[in-house]
């Protein structure tokens, strides 16, 4: 007599020929991994043999293999037919006696263990399922709260049925599966009540990017089906794996979502589910703790530890995880290869970039880093994807597994609802192909026949334009891309960009702005948020508060936004240093924030008036200084990202750095405490005057050659009327940054350039390597153009062709910055 059940106790991935790979996993996981704390519902597998048994006995296969003959995966309304009648055929089937009896034996076992109300999830595993070539997530059926025997074999049946759904049939004969060499095996398990709490995804790795340090955590309430479809915008949170390894347990990133349905069970025990509208209170608050973010980032890397031990390799994971609404308890129901990542080439860099610009029709999530253009072609439901044509943009409410077919075939997808772990983030992704999820208002704004440029190369904002706008994509082979001596480092504002940017050959973070995290972010002037009393417009008051509404006070918004954005920018480039810059904005840039007006002087030249260190002690803005130095000890102590730097800017006396830097101290960011390093911006002449001053009260210098372009010459450089003056290759602008150099390499101090002068001129690139420059930061786009042409100055030694003797000013002694030595940079020109 055939044993048609196994335990999830007595499987693993070994046994997928038998069980298939959603039971094998979950069999893997409850064997290994709940007695290291990972929940994971107890069930049992219904075996692919019983699935033979059953085709054998009911002489189905013959039948089978007639519906299926001859039929092409493009061909849709045959595809619907065969299919419907393959569905009919093994669901008709009768269950051999055998299998049912131990089917209900099983199930009452089960009753035994969890009670007699339990319900259970009853859910398909084929046997070429969740392989880490092919992701065949979505291809069969599940039924969920079942409760009673015969509603448990109704559901056996039309999950055995749903091996022959229309979206699986197209998916096999595009893997190029045999239908017939493809089994179905069935997993019963206790169901994690979701619906009445909530559900999401895991992945661990960004799944835009690839970048592998990450916990991506998506979630919303109720049943996962509507994270997983898309059907929601779900709240996200990422998760620092290396820092969160050594106890630093906070969160990266929150970012909430309107969630506005959630799917539940109606508790008939028939598997029905449907969709409700969310509460206000839902829609505004996030369906997870920080704490239960934890518990999940910890089951994520105890599971991916774990099936990367057994590949012999990191593999990363995508895992479906369910909050309990019953117990409270986080359960893990489903684990498998991430197949995206997977296949990414991680030293091939492929850039996208738009050259040009245009209207935006709509925008929501970016998915895919790429651009693709072409025409509109609107489908409301699945019933019409066979109006669809090749090459045109894709655009619906949703998308099922269902839309498949169609979607490979799409130049890009655009969507109303989902978010970036939904069914069409994850499809676009697999075919490479550019996807804007979550417009809301995509199916309205857009119309049949119109041609759109689709870009998801901007960031985590996808934008669909107007027009088809001319693009270019880039691709450099990184391995044979030597690194200089010189340190290339970036500039970085937006964190969006941060993940992707870290895949460039790169140094570090030369500086990292932090009025964009402000601006775009926060949206409103620190002392409006700290005072919002003092906001005399009521319609603006209400705006500052209503910022806050998922936090403690309109401060600790402040404080929580400001460092989840740096942070992520220094988590995607740890161990490598990030120069956080602190703010730096004009009074009339701070006036224009929300609230700022009624904080802000006016100022007849703003350029060189109320900014920067100036700024930071004085009593107008000293509040909300010690609110961003809050939010970089949140940074460095709370996350543990211990590689950020901090940098004054503008600050023009010896006197006044002093000041500045006691001020920190007092704030808990000490010089020289657990490593904090305090540079300054060089950008005004007295800082290049009084280098050996300013050196005993900074670690290093960054040379700002726009600031120090246009007060070396007189020029205001917001000014259109003398623009044409403002000139870095100037002869007098020239000669003041080789003092600064010569200056840095005589205290031991790090010096560094930010600015867009040596993407723009070469030659001003070449003058600062034979000077001995530290290191040059550069935007993202001009990264390897830069890279590969001080590559070919070091290599050329041209340091004595462009005129710089032995009289620059080098000192032979060695100053180390980050555990590396630059006296032999600083010396080049000498032994060259």
């Amino acid at each position: 007599m055939s044993s048609y059940i196994r335990w999830f106790g007595q499987i693993g991935m070994d046994d997928v020929g038998s069980v298939g790979g959603k039971n094998a996993s979950l069999g893997e996981m409850y064997r290994h991994l709940t007695v290291q704390g990972v929940r994971v519902p107890n069930g049992f597998a219904i075996t692919a043999q019983a699935y033979q048994d059953l085709l054998e006995q009911a002489g189905a296969r013959p039948r089978l293999h007639a519906a299926l003959e001859g039929l092409q995966a493009d061909d849709l309304a045959d595809l619907a037919h065969r299919g419907q009648l393959a569905r009919e055929i093994v669901g008709t089937a009768p269950f051999p006696t055998e299998l049912e009896a131990q089917i209900l034996a099983a199930y009452r076992v089960l009753r035994q263990e969890y009670g007699e109300e339990l319900s259970v999830a009853v859910r398909s595993s084929a046997t070429a399922e969740d392989l880490p070539t092919a992701s065949f997530a979505g291809q069969q059926e599940s039924y969920l709260n079942v409760r009673g025997e015969l509603a448990l074999l109704a559901a056996c049946r039309q999950c055995f049925a749903s091996l022959f759904t229309d979206r699986a049939i197209h998916y096999r004969l595009d893997q190029g599966f045999d239908h017939f060499k493809v089994a179905l095996s069935i997993g019963v398990m206790k169901m994690a009540r979701a619906d009445l709490g909530a559900s999401g995804t895991l992945f661990t790795l960004d799944t835009e990017t690839g970048f592998r340090d990450v916990v991506l955590i998506s979630a919303a309430w109720g049943l996962g089906e509507n994270v997983v479809q898309g059907t929601v915008e779900p709240d996200e949170f990422t998760v620092f794996k290396p820092t969160f390894e050594q106890g630093c347990r906070a969160v990266l990133r929150h970012s909430l979502g309107s969630k506005k349905l959630k799917m539940i069970c109606d508790d008939t025990g028939h598997s029905a589910t449907r969709n409700v509208p969310t509460s206000e209170a839902e829609r505004r608050s996030f369906c997870l703790s920080d704490e239960d973010v934890g518990i999940l980032a910890d089951y994520a890397l105890k599971i991916e530890r774990h099936y990367s031990a057994r590949a012999g390799r990191v593999q990363p994971m995508d895992i479906e995880w369910v909050k309990d609404g019953a117990d409270g308890q986080l359960y893990v129901v489903q684990a498998r290869p991430e197949t995206a990542a997977a296949n990414r080439q991680p030293d091939l860099l492929v850039d996208f970039r738009l050259q040009g610009g245009g209207r935006v029709l709509s925008s929501g999530r970016a998915v895919g880093a790429r651009i693709g253009a072409g025409v509109v072609r609107v489908i409301p439901d699945a019933a019409r994807i066979a109006e669809f044509r090749d090459g045109e943009v894709l655009v619906t409410d949703t998308t099922t597994p269902d839309w498949e077919p169609v979607m490979k075939r799409a130049a890009a997808i655009v969507t109303n609802r989902g978010g970036r772990t939904c069914h069409a983030a994850i499809v676009a992704r697999e075919f490479g192909i550019p996807a804007v999820v979550g417009c809301d208002d995509a199916t309205a704004k857009l119309r049949d026949g119109q041609t759109v440029t689709v870009s998801c190369a901007e960031g985590d904002v996808g934008r669909v334009y107007e027009g088809q706008i001319p693009f270019e994509v880039l691709r450099t082979d990184l391995r044979n891309l030597q690194r200089p001596s010189t340190r290339i480092m970036l500039i970085v504002g937006n964190p969006d960009i941060a993940f992707q940017s870290s895949f460039l050959p790169n140094d570090g973070v030369g500086l990292a702005r932090m009025e964009f995290v402000i601006t775009d972010r926060i949206k409103a002037h620190p002392m409006a948020l700290l005072h919002p009393e003092r906001v005399m417009d009521e319609s603006e008051r209400a705006r500052l508060l209503e910022l806050a509404h998922n936090d403690p006070s309109p401060p600790e918004f402040f404080v929580r936004t400001l460092a989840e954005g740096l942070g992520t920018i220094a988590a995607a480039f740890y161990p490598k240093p990030v120069i956080v810059r602190m703010s730096d904005f004009k009074s009339n840039e701070y006036a224009g924030l929300l609230g700022g007006r009624w904080f802000e002087p006016v100022e007849a030249n703003p350029m060189i008036g109320f900014r920067g260190a100036s700024r930071y002690a004085h009593p107008a803005y000293a509040e909300a200084f010690a609110l961003e130095c809050a939010a970089i000890r949140r940074v460095r102590e709370s996350m543990g990202l211990t590689n950020v730097k901090v940098m004054i800017p503008f600050c023009r006396r010896v006197e006044e750095a002093e000041k500045v830097v006691e001020l920190m101290r007092t704030l808990g960011l000490e010089r020289g405490k657990a490593g904090l390093e305090i540079h300054v911006m060089c950008e005004i002449p007295n800082n290049v005057l009084l280098i050996d001053e300013f050196s005993r009260i900074f670690d290093g210098f960054s040379i700002g050659s726009n600031d120090l372009t246009q007060l070396t010459l007189g020029v205001d450089r917001d000014s259109s009327i003398v623009a044409f003056d403002f000139d870095e290759r100037d002869a007098g602008v020239k000669r003041i940054i080789r003092l600064a150099i010569e200056g840095c390499q005589r205290n031991n101090r790090h010096c560094g350039l930010c600015g867009q002068a040596p993407s723009d001129y070469p030659e001003f690139a070449d003058y600062l390597v034979g000077l001995g420059i530290d290191s040059i930061s550069l935007n993202p786009d001009s990264v390897v153009k830069t890279t590969q042409r001080v590559l070919q100055i070091e290599q050329a030694g041209e340091s004595a062709a462009i005129g710089v003797s032995h009289d620059a000013g080098c000192d032979s002694s060695e100053h180390s910055w980050s555990g590396t030595s630059c006296s032999d940079r600083g010396r080049r020109h000498v032994t060259q």
